[in-house]
C-alpha cells in the first residue's frame, strides 16, 4: 500500500513540475507507450474491500506483470485518517477524477480508459472472478484497442 502511495506522490510531483496533473501525465504515458490507464478508486485506510483488492489483485505478481507492459496505474485514494491525508493537490485531482469518473462514490471502483480518458470497462466492487481471469479481462481489452485496429 506505500509503494502505491509513494508511487503516485513521486509521480504527481514529475507532472506538477511540468504544470499536469497526474492523470494528464498518466495520459500521456499512455499515449507515448500505447498503454491503457487503470483508474482505481480506494480508500485505503478504511475500506476493506479496498484493501483486499490491493492485496489480492493489484500486488499479484502476475497482476504485476501485466501492468508493466500493458497499462498505467493511477490509484485515486480517499483516506480518511489524520495521518494518511494527502496532499491538498493530490486530494483536489482525486476528488475532479471522482467527479467524473465515479460520482456514486463506489469504493472499490476500478476504471479501465484509453489514452483519452475514455472508459472501456469498469468494475464496481471487487471483481468476482480470479485474478487471473481478472488480468485476462484486462488483456482482452487491449488486444481490442492496440493489436485489433
Amino acid at each position: 500500500m506505500k509503494k502505491i502511495t509513494f508511487s503516485t506522490v513521486l509521480l504527481f510531483s514529475l507532472a506538477m513540475a511540468h504544470g499536469q496533473t497526474v492523470f494528464q501525465q498518466a495520459q500521456n504515458e499512455a499515449k507515448q507507450t500505447h498503454k491503457l490507464i487503470l483508474l482505481s478508486f480506494s480508500g485505503s485506510d478504511w475500506c476493506v474491500p479496498c484493501i483486499r483488492m490491493h492485496k489480492s489483485f493489484f500486488e499479484n505478481p502476475e497482476f504485476k506483470k501485466t501492468a508493466d507492459s500493458l497499462l498505467v496505474l493511477v490509484n485515486a485514494d480517499f483516506p480518511r485518517n489524520r495521518k494518511n491525508q494527502l496532499d491538498g493537490n493530490i486530494k483536489k485531482q482525486n476528488e475532479a477524477l471522482a467527479d467524473k469518473y465515479n460520482p456514486q462514490g463506489a469504493f472499490p471502483y476500478t476504471l479501465l480508459l484509453d489514452e483519452n480518458g475514455t472508459p472501456l470497462k469498469t468494475w464496481s466492487g471487487m471483481p468476482d472472478e480470479a485474478v487471473e481471469d481478472w488480468i485476462k479481462e484486462i488483456v482482452t481489452v487491449y488486444d481490442k484497442k492496440y493489436r485489433n485496429e
